[in-house]
Formats: C-alpha cells, sequence, structure tokens
C-alpha cells in the first residue's frame, strides 16, 4: 500500500529548498533538522518507512548545516516538488506546517524551481505594471490611508478627493474599514472611486483608489467584483485574517484584474522572536509568491520595531528572481513621516511606494498643500 502510486512522481523529481534557522547547540539543532525532515512530509516513525521512493524522494532532505550565530544554525532542506501538489496551501504546509508548533524553528529563506513556479501566476501587474497604470516612469510611488475608522463614506470620499488633487498615486481604505454601520461598504467603495475619478479628469493624473475586501471568506470576491464595478483601481487584502489563498484566488482571478495590495494585520506573531518566519520570506517572497502587486509592512523608525535590516530584506525578497513572478514593490508604514522620507529613499531606491497616513495630517491643515508637498519632496530627492 505505501508503494502506490510513485509513477506519478515527476522524473526525474525536483525538489524545492527552504532555509531554516534553528536554535540551541548543535546536537539540538540537527535532531531538530532531522525531525523537520520526517514531520514536514511523511509524519510517520522513521523506522517503519520501507525502503524505496518515499525514502529517498518525499521524505525531506538536509542539504546544508552550518553554524550560525547566536547559538543557532542555518540548514537547508529540501522536498519533493510533487509533495507541494501544485497548490499554495499545501506549500506552505509542507514548508511550515507541523514546525509552526514547535520552538526555536524559523523559516528564513525559500528557493524555488520554474518547475514548482509555473504553477502560480503570481502578481499581475508588477512594478513595472503598476508604474504603467498609474504613469509614474521613474519616482517612488505615493501612497496614503482613508482614516480615521469613524468617518462617514461621504468625509471618506472628500479625503480621497483631496488627497487625489493633491497628487497622491494610491489612495487605499484603512485596513480597518469594512462594512461598519456609519461606512457600509458599497457606500463607501462607490463614493471614494468616484471622488478619486474626479479629481483625476480634474488633474489630468492617474491616482486610484484602493477598496479594502478583506471579509468573511464568501464575502470576499462579491467585494472585490463590487469595486470593479463601481470603479476603484485597486484592492487591499489581509492575507492574515483571510488567508494567504484568497489573496492568490482574487490575484487570479479575470474578472477582478486589478492591482492587489496585501496588508500585515494579523501576520505580526510569525515574525516575532525566534521561532516563526523571516521578514524577508513571509512579507517579500510569500506574498509576492501568492499575487500581491505591493506588501505592506512597518518601516524602520516607526511606531513599530522592524529594523533597518529587516526593512531591507523584505525589499530584497520582493525583487529576488522568482521564475516568472514579477518583481513587486516595498510598501513601508506603520508610522512613516515625511521628515523619515529621506533617509527611507537611501535604503529603498526609487522602486518603492512610500505610505503615508496619519503624517500627511501632520503637515497641516490643507491636505491637499500635504499631498502635493510629500509629492514635491519625493521626486525631488529621486531625481
Amino acid at each position: 500500500m505505501l508503494l502506490s502510486g510513485y509513477s506519478r512522481l515527476s522524473v526525474p523529481c525536483q525538489r524545492f529548498r527552504v532555509t531554516y534557522r534553528l536554535y540551541g547547540d548543535q546536537k539540538e539543532a540537527y535532531t531538530k533538522a532531522k525531525d523537520i525532515c520526517l514531520e514536514q512530509t511523511v509524519e510517520f516513525p522513521e523506522e517503519f518507512i520501507p525502503e524505496g521512493l518515499i525514502k529517498e524522494q518525499i521524505i525531506g532532505q538536509i542539504e546544508s548545516f552550518e553554524s550560525y550565530a547566536e547559538n543557532s544554525f542555518l540548514v537547508v532542506i529540501s522536498y519533493a516538488i510533487d509533495s507541494a501538489a501544485s497548490e499554495l496551501t499545501q506549500l506552505l504546509n509542507v514548508v511550515f506546517g507541523n514546525i509552526s508548533l514547535k520552538p526555536g524553528i524559523r523559516v528564513e529563506h525559500l528557493e524555488l524551481p520554474d518547475a514548482l513556479l509555473q504553477n502560480f501566476k503570481g502578481p499581475r501587474f508588477g512594478r513595472a505594471g503598476l508604474r504603467k497604470l498609474l504613469e509614474v516612469e521613474k519616482r517612488p510611488l505615493l501612497f496614503t490611508a482613508l482614516k480615521p475608522m469613524g468617518l462617514t463614506s461621504q468625509e471618506l470620499a472628500k479625503l480621497a478627493y483631496k488627497f487625489a488633487l493633491g497628487g497622491i498615486d494610491i489612495i487605499k481604505d484603512d485596513h480597518g474599514l469594512s462594512n461598519q454601520p456609519f461606512s457600509p461598504y458599497e457606500e463607501r467603495t462607490s463614493l471614494c472611486a468616484e471622488a478619486v475619478n474626479k479629481a483625476n479628469q480634474e488633474t489630468g493624473q492617474h491616482s486610484i483608489y484602493v477598496a479594502n475586501i478583506t471579509a468573511p471568506v464568501h464575502e470576499v470576491m462579491k467585494r472585490a467584483l463590487t469595486a470593479k464595478a463601481v470603479g476603484a483601481g485597486g484592492v487591499l487584502i489581509s492575507p492574515g485574517l483571510t488567508g494567504l489563498d484568497m489573496l492568490r484566488e482574487i490575484a487570479e482571478d479575470d474578472r477582478v484584474a486589478l492591482p492587489v495590495i496585501s496588508h500585515p494585520a494579523f501576520l505580526g506573531s510569525y515574525v516575532m522572536g525566534m521561532s516563526g518566519i523571516s521578514h524577508h520570506a513571509l512579507f517579500g517572497q510569500i506574498v509576492r509568491l501568492a499575487g500581491a502587486e505591493g506588501t505592506i509592512y512597518p518601516n524602520f523608525g516607526g511606531r513599530f520595531s522592524f529594523s533597518r535590516a529587516e526593512c531591507e530584506s523584505i525589499a530584497r525578497g520582493t525583487v529576488i528572481p522568482m521564475g516568472n513572478l514579477k518583481p513587486i514593490f516595498p510598501c513601508p508604514a506603520g508610522g512613516m513621516s515625511l521628515a523619515s522620507v529621506p533617509e527611507s529613499i537611501k535604503v529603498y531606491g526609487n522602486d518603492v511606494a512610500f505610505l503615508i497616513g496619519g503624517g500627511l495630517f501632520k503637515q497641516g491643515p490643507d491636505l491637499i498643500e500635504n499631498s502635493r508637498y510629500f509629492r514635491a519632496l519625493v521626486t525631488k530627492l529621486s531625481e
């Protein structure tokens, strides 16, 4: 029974690789590595696994094991691509399923071959496509959020109109705006899309309104299609709340065909401490694999604890070669201010979308002028 179905394996069996950081002394770390090989594949006692293809190909294989830092080791473990079943959900299950319940294991990096990546469409637009849509050739993108929660749909639409008049490229719902009675989803999206499109007609610019479609699972696609119908220019989704595969489904659906921005809500615990997933892998590689055009995360120096090095690692994950997957925009946020833009451009260069929300209100009472100042500042620094 255990040997049935082997003829369906890829021949030769191609493999993908995951780099883990394992904490402990050398013996402890190597024991963890061997455990990962079994736990993430067969989840079966090693002594009862028969000789043959299961032992030779299905079980994870330790490719390298080396000392790192702070009583930790880096280990590369490879898995048969067939174990991922051409599904994002199963791929992530192999990468970090059961072992997410064990301490001292951190996913650092994914190395996925073309034979696996070809199963995923990835970002529909990517950096180049989003620049073309917004007609922004060189400078960093300007990004803001409609807030605070509690404003009516009409009040949020007025804010969207002012931001668009001021030249902000991407104007999104705050991630906390859903379908609350003070700002129902359909009403808000219709009014905000109309407001941004009206401003575009007046300015000749190409700002887009991005609607938050994070919702109960049976509502997500409905909200995405509503956003499309009312003229929104993109959608925002929090994959930590809806699931990463829901992000993938929205990104790949031709009925939607809009830029998708990933928000990090509920994902923070994955990247904190000695267990979980690295900033690079989660916010850089994995949301890109799922199809996001932009990945929002807290910038260094803001009100969250992400370091400069961690933010730089995310940016690398958005652009490193990943087969057919287009590069996407890092979207540093989380307490970013106009004062932090000069140093941030040194870190990210021009291929970045700076998300400043509350910071635009602090500049002065005139949001249109504040937005124009933001645009002029970024344009000057990126020349």
